[in-house]
């Protein structure tokens, strides 16, 4: 029973244009290029007059043909920026590809500066297969293993933007990259079910159950909803924000839908600051935000090295060897091993005895006191 609803959430879920706006051909040189279905126009000739971050115009796309674990072969644009830092992973939403969107994403490499990979689902576009969700699982991490293999880039050096469906791949392979350098959710869902029903509960099921995913996620996470949704709710976006372990300033556009929102000053603003934080931070700064989530009570005081060497260090015992340990010179406290160390029996006198020593002392204090009972060192 609860394959038959997936599978019938899965239709509800997923609207791929219908005809694809694009199509694949090859040149006579073996490369791959995309043209629009309608006109024939390669994508590139569009975007000919962009800025591509670099001073000059132009856009180089890279249009790439992957094969899934789940025996569907998929269809990636890789946007190179030359002078980017960090590469975009784009997940796009229920009802677009990568035809619809490539000027989107020429804008988006020029001003944030990063390389930018996108790709449609299984069934989208010139991509073979049904869409469902393990399909979209099993496509991301085809795409993912394409950056990592194909254009040498690291976990540390990907930022992954999902939008509505596309938050659900997102999430799931955030969840299992600890070293993203950032994560952005834009019109994101909590669950598919969610969307529909506004339940509480995770049901057996439920597809994209990111309400559960997203206390996984250990990356910068930035949640982008529009406060007008009346696709997704503004409450779904809110959720995730409040659940993610490392939140970064949300951005709530007032009066914004579900499809608009790249059309605000805000929207590009704020994406542009979290990009370049996300530019600038350290392995160090991160560490250091970690630990003051962790609340790593403050050690105490270490017991003085002498103790556990054996060799005591302190200016008053010069007879005695010294520790290596550089701490030790310091070190002139009870606890000091010099305080413990077994010294040799003194003899049976009392050479600090300041007062006048009586002549019948000769032998020492202890005969003295057997002797003479007025002894003044007694």
């Amino acid at each position: 029973m609860g394959c038959i609803v997936s599978h019938l959430a899965a239709k509800f879920a997923f609207f791929p244009p219908s005809p694809p706006t694009y199509q694949i051909e090859k040149r006579d040189d073996g490369k791959q290029i995309a043209v629009y279905t309608s006109s024939s126009i390669p994508l590139t000739s569009t975007a000919g007059g962009v800025d591509d971050g670099g001073g000059g115009g132009g856009c180089s796309l890279d249009v790439l043909s992957l094969d899934t674990k789940t025996g569907n072969k998929i269809v990636a644009f890789y946007l190179k920026n030359p002078y980017a830092r960090l590469t975009l992973l784009y997940s796009h939403g229920n009802a677009a590809d990568l035809g619809q969107l490539f000027d989107l994403f020429v804008q988006l490499k020029a001003n944030l500066r990063v390389n930018l990979m996108g790709y449609d689902y299984s069934g989208y576009g010139a991509s073979t297969g049904k869409p469902s969700e393990v399909n979209t699982y099993a496509d991301i991490e085809a795409v993912y293993e394409c950056l990592e293999t194909e254009y040498g880039v690291s976990q540390e050096d990907i930022i992954l933007y999902g939008q509505s469906v596309g938050s659900g791949p997102t999430l799931h392979l955030a969840a299992r990259l600890p070293r993203l350098r950032g994560v952005v959710l834009h019109s994101a869902i909590l669950s598919g079910l969610r969307v529909v029903c506004h339940v509480k509960c995770t049901l057996c099921f439920d597809i994209y159950k990111n309400v559960n995913k997203i206390r996984k996620v250990k990356c910068p996470t930035l949640v982008i909803h529009g406060t007008e949704d009346d696709v997704v709710n503004w409450l779904h976006g809110n959720g995730l924000w409040k659940m993610a372990k490392d939140p970064y300033e949300p951005l709530w556009i007032k009066g914004g839908g579900h499809c608009n929102l790249e059309l605000y000053p805000d929207y590009i603003r704020h994406l542009c600051k979290f990009i370049y934080e996300m530019e600038t931070i350290t392995t160090k700064t991160r560490l250091t935000k970690i630990k003051q989530t962790l609340n790593i009570p403050k050690k105490s005081n270490p017991i003085c090295c002498c103790i556990k060497t054996g060799l005591p260090d302190c200016p008053k015992c010069p007879k005695f060897p010294k520790c290596p340990r550089p701490c030790c010179l310091k070190c002139c406290k009870p606890s000091c091993g010099c305080f413990r160390w077994k010294k040799p029996k003194p003899k049976l006198r009392c050479p600090d005895v300041k007062l006048p020593k009586c002549p019948c002392c000769l032998g020492g204090c202890f005969i003295c006191s057997c002797k003479c009972v007025c002894c003044c060192c007694w």
